[in-house]
């Protein structure tokens, strides 16, 4: 996709739903897999979870297909995999080059990867992501379950009178097949802020007096898109840092890399195993 020219989700008059139908043809006819069962975004840290997963059937370079663009983000795969699920006859769509809202290409690709997920035919999509901690118990690598979210970014996915019920956004069936593989698993709120700089320790401190256990730049705009279209959602962070405040140590984005190389083994493979008995 030659984003020199209009990228076609930057078109106000384009339903960015057929975008999605247009991405998922195209996977079907790359992958020769005619519909996924399951998708997922694989977030910082997340990546080696799709190697656990099953047979990789193809890879695509993700701006290959309608829609997408390169990443931007180091630590965020480039390609799109079509992966069968080890001893079943089900199949994964991995997403690679996730969009952040902070690149400033708007809402409508940041969600983009999620709506074709539907397309292709998942029915539940995983959302991961790196974020920082409020909780000083939760060290650097330990992962926590979404059970609901802050969406701080002053924005949404949906368009005009699109009113969608986000109670229950989270599924609890997915959480408590987690809590089958690892039982000690805590959940917390997600708070996400538009970013790309980080918090403040006071914008962290507000985001805990309103109910946030985690705080990030990703995952809730995905999570209501993913609602939209009839997604079941499971959503995963990985805690690669204290927020700001929270730890006398400034921030870095190579602290989240090295703290998601570092956990990277062990949390793939509890996804990869929470994954298999979805």
């Amino acid at each position: 996709m030659d984003d020199a020219a209009l990228h076609p989700l930057d078109d106000p008059r384009t339903d960015p739903l057929d975008v999605a139908a247009d991405a998922a043809r195209v996977i079907a006819e790359r992958t020769g897999v005619p519909r996924h069962d399951l998708a997922l975004v694989l977030g910082s840290g997340w990546g080696g979870a799709a190697d656990r997963l099953g047979d990789v059937v193809a890879e695509i370079p993700s701006h290959e297909i309608p829609g997408f663009s390169a990443p931007a983000v180091a630590g965020h795969g480039a390609t799109t995999r079509s992966i069968r699920l080890a001893g079943t006859d089900r199949y994964a769509l991995v997403l690679g080059s996730r969009t952040h809202l902070y690149e400033g290409k708007g809402v409508r690709r940041v969600v983009h990867g999620v709506r074709t997920a539907a397309a292709t035919g998942a029915r539940a999509v995983v959302l991961t992501n790196g974020c920082g901690g409020l909780n000083p118990d939760w060290r650097p690598g330990t992962p926590v379950l979404i059970r609901d979210h802050l969406n701080l970014t002053a924005t949404s996915p949906l368009e005009g009178a699109t009113f969608v019920d986000l109670t229950d956004l989270y599924s609890q069936r997915l959480r408590d097949v987690a809590h089958t593989v690892d039982p000690t698993l805590d959940e917390g709120v997600y708070a996400q802020f538009r970013g790309p700089h980080y918090e403040t320790p006071a914008e962290v401190a507000m985001a805990g007096v309103m109910g946030a256990d985690l705080v990030g730049m990703s995952t809730t705009l995905e999570a209501i898109a993913a609602r939209h279209v009839g997604l079941e959602v499971l959503a995963v962070s990985l805690v690669t840092n204290a927020a700001a405040g929270i730890s006398p140590e400034p921030l870095s984005h190579e602290e989240v890399l090295e703290a998601g190389r570092a956990a990277g083994p062990r949390i793939s493979a509890l996804l990869a195993e929470i994954v298999g008995r979805i």
